[in-house]
């Protein structure tokens, strides 16, 4: 029986297996920013450690960037504050430090494939939840707390159970007004926001094959809004027309070699799977989220749920989704006349 690229990965980075059943993960790329390190550097230094790899980690700011202006010192005093530490920690430890006057600053989940530190079959760590965003590129990425942060800044390692494994094979075309986001809606919506719960999402099938990789970002990117760890997407020739040329990626005789090696990390065709789901993309309609959770999702022709025409399980949640919705509304002038049946016409939301 073959075996999926999150086994492959896994296999490859394992140091050992630990007295409780966990796994010591070499971590290959670490990305921090100016929210979650500064604490995770302070631990270092209380502990007396040191950062053996700083050639595998690499900063950016990118949560407390003004909007309006990047004249230094900032307005906000606390954004000030985390600016000056993190390139502080970064000059001290000899970290890569992608700052705003360098051209390079950027979301933390885009500058690692701007740069091409993203590459397939390696693990990635960083203090963000949708640190997921770079299993597009075919790698194991985690979103990891600020305890995790200075375990792997301390040893280069995590201490993690594994996963299993659920296959969702997307097949077919996708109808006009559907995009990368909607198929990821409504994959949660069937899910769940706990369906992923234990799991890593590998997506496949014709529909991703034939995404590009800014589209295939936007689906793992909410991998975890679905309860998922993880969620990846094979290296193919998508994959690598993207990273060729990128400053981090091999060049020459090296870039051919790599990408021989990520294709052998792909998923072999006998690959075995906790769970397989099959989605036709011809049944992926325009979707939306309504409520407080990406799983409150409804194709755009559909009523919002209201309370009572919920699940007993469902009531309590569209009852405050509902309440807050209601309290937004109040906050806001609107032309638009109320549905005949009480219940409020669908909208598009901050999720998209």
């Amino acid at each position: 029986m073959g075996k999926s690229l999150f086994d492959k990965v896994w296999e490859a980075h394992t140091v050992r297996t630990l007295p409780n059943g966990q796994t010591q993960l070499f971590i290959a790329l670490h990305l921090i920013h100016e929210v979650t390190s500064p604490q995770a550097f302070g631990m270092i230094r209380q502990l007396g450690l040191s950062v053996p790899h700083p050639e595998r980690t690499f900063a950016t700011v990118d949560h407390i960037i003004p909007t309006d202006t990047r004249q230094r010192p900032f307005q906000d005093a606390m954004a000030e504050e985390m600016m000056v530490a993190l390139k502080d920690n970064c000059e001290r430890y000899g970290i890569a430090f992608f700052d705003t006057p360098s051209g390079t600053q950027g979301i933390v989940h885009v500058i690692g494939p701007e740069q091409g530190l993203t590459q397939p079959a390696i693990t990635i760590a960083c203090g963000d939840s949708h640190t997921s965003t770079h299993g597009a590129f075919g790698a194991i990425a985690f979103g990891i707390g600020t305890s995790q942060v200075r375990d792997v800044l301390a040893t280069q390692t995590l201490a993690i159970g594994k996963l299993k494994v659920r296959r969702i094979d997307i097949c077919g075309r996708l109808g006009p007004g559907v995009y990368a986001k909607d198929v990821i809606l409504h994959l949660i919506r069937t899910l769940g926001v706990n369906g992923g719960v234990g799991f890593a999402y590998e997506y496949g099938g014709s529909t991703i094959e034939a995404m590009s990789m800014e589209e295939r970002m936007t689906i793992c990117n909410m991998s975890i809004e679905g309860g998922a760890r993880c969620g990846y997407v094979n290296p193919d020739d998508t994959t690598f027309a993207y990273l060729k040329g990128r400053p981090y990626v091999a060049r020459g005789a090296a870039w051919d070699a790599a990408v021989e090696r990520w294709r052998g990390f792909a998923s072999d065709s006998d690959a075995h799977y906790d769970d397989v789901v099959t989605v036709r993309a011809e049944a992926v309609p325009p979707t939306v989220t309504w409520g407080i959770n990406p799983g409150q999702a409804i194709a755009i022709d559909e009523r919002v749920p209201t309370v009572e025409g919920s699940q007993l399980d469902e009531q309590a949640s569209v009852a405050e989704a509902s309440t807050k919705r209601h309290a937004l509304k109040g906050s806001t002038r609107s032309s638009a006349p109320p549905a005949s049946n009480g219940a409020k016409p669908a909208a598009r939301c901050a999720w998209r």
